[in-house]
């Protein structure tokens, strides 16, 4: 997948989007992503929050999981967008997610509310990710 500048933004703004489907009362943090899968098809997601915290969701898992719901199995493009000063960056849980359906040339992109983002590749994300 090639990706220019225009390109990028346009997936973050889609993120930034999702965001707005996010269900976060209780840290009032709210997270989007989008991800796009081997065969061109995106899907959305955002954080859904629990009052029994460790029943929340991460918006970057709740694209993955609706996505391979759906038949998905490898992600080429994923961004995740929340409201902070540089590009967020995912939880521990969702860095072995991603890896889970990601292949070398899956391209990670952070950002935020502002438009700032970074690229990364797997390998950068999570370094030594558990893998059968």
């Amino acid at each position: 997948m090639n990706l220019d500048e225009m390109k990028i933004l346009e997936y973050v703004d889609k993120a930034i989007l999702a965001r707005e489907k996010a269900y976060a009362p209780y840290s009032k943090f709210k997270v989007g992503a989008i991800l796009v899968d081997e065969n061109g098809v995106e899907t959305t997601g955002a954080n859904i929050e629990n009052g029994s915290y460790g029943l929340s969701n991460c918006a970057e898992r709740s694209a993955i999981f609706a996505a391979a719901s759906n038949g998905m199995r490898k992600i080429k493009l994923i961004a995740v967008v929340a409201d902070t000063t540089g590009p967020v960056s995912p939880c521990g849980a969702c860095r072995q997610v991603i890896k889970e359906f990601a292949d070398d040339d899956t391209i990670i992109i952070l950002g935020n509310l502002k438009r700032d983002y970074k690229i990364m590749t797997m390998e950068e994300l999570l370094p030594y990710g558990f893998e059968l």
